[in-house]
């Protein structure tokens, strides 16, 4: 059977999400914490994203495999269904930074990365000394300039739509830099922080802190609100675009498609993207 889980934690004390040896991983936690509770000798979960070191989740999502058997047993003499027994057995042998918000079986066509349909990310930003919290500080930038976030929406416009990203992504070997960008926008909290709402069917390797880079630069007023748009219709990696420090990330949903869709979108997701313009 195949069970998904939903899940937060606090990066700030991990090497990112994918297990590494001799490393404390997001991945690595969850794994080892499945095959206590299960009391089997290996779990493989499959993340929806990767986080990189440093980057939070409130909404990561995993699915894994396990035997009916094997997740009964667990369950042991708990008058709880055995998900919703393993869920509170997980969440008393992971760390505190780590927590498992919701448990439950879905079917073999679920993939939590290719069943993804978008991914929605924010980035927080203190840029006042009214606004710098010490106690928020391991999930919020304390920038030191004011920001203009009508400047920065308005330079975030270009951005939208579907794009190569290269200016803005660590490429990766085999991999496209073409995604489809459906949100990008800045607002400011009662609180007086700005945050950004970035939204996308996926996301390359440091595309949303490269992304927040180049308008905290707007924002700050050292470049134009056209600067975006300039870099990105270049595809290739600009060295004055700064990429935002990771703590000020947050994972913050994951979308799905009706069960009666799932294995058509996974189908989808992995092909390799292609430009309209160029297939034209």
């Amino acid at each position: 059977m195949r069970l998904r889980l939903d899940l937060a934690y606090d990066g700030s004390g991990f090497h990112g999400w994918a297990t590494q040896p001799g490393l404390r991983t997001v991945q690595g936690s969850l794994e080892e914490a499945l095959t206590q509770a299960l009391r089997i000798a290996e779990v493989a979960v499959t993340c929806a994203g990767r986080t990189d070191t440093g980057v939070h989740a409130r909404g990561q999502v995993v699915h894994f495999d396990v035997a009916p058997e094997a997740l009964a047993n667990a369950a042991g003499r708990s008058t709880a269904s055995p998900v919703e027994a393993l869920l509170r057995r997980l969440n008393g042998i992971l760390p505190p930074d780590v927590r498992i918000r919701g448990a439950r079986e879905v079917t073999e066509e679920f993939d939590a990365r290719f069943s993804a349909t978008w991914r929605r990310y924010a980035y927080r930003v203190a840029d006042t000394a009214a606004a710098v919290d010490p106690l928020t500080r391991s999930h919020v930038l304390a920038w030191p300039r004011p920001l203009d976030e009508a400047a920065m929406n308005d330079a975030a416009v270009g951005l939208v739509g579907e794009h190569d990203f290269a200016a803005f992504c660590k490429r990766r070997e085999g991999g496209t830099t073409i995604r489809r960008l459906t949100a990008l926008t800045w607002r400011r909290t009662e609180e007086g922080l700005v945050v950004a709402d970035v939204r996308a069917d996926a996301f390359c390797h440091h595309m949303v802190r490269s992304l927040v880079g180049c308008l905290l630069a707007v924002g700050e007023g050292t470049r134009s609100r056209e600067w975006p748009a300039t870099v990105l219709a270049r595809h290739e990696r600009d060295p004055r675009v700064k990429v935002a420090r990771a703590h000020g990330l947050t994972l913050e949903e994951v979308g799905y498609p009706a069960d009666d869709q799932l294995a058509a979108q996974a189908v989808a997701a992995r092909r390799v993207r292609t430009l309209e313009a160029e297939q034209a």
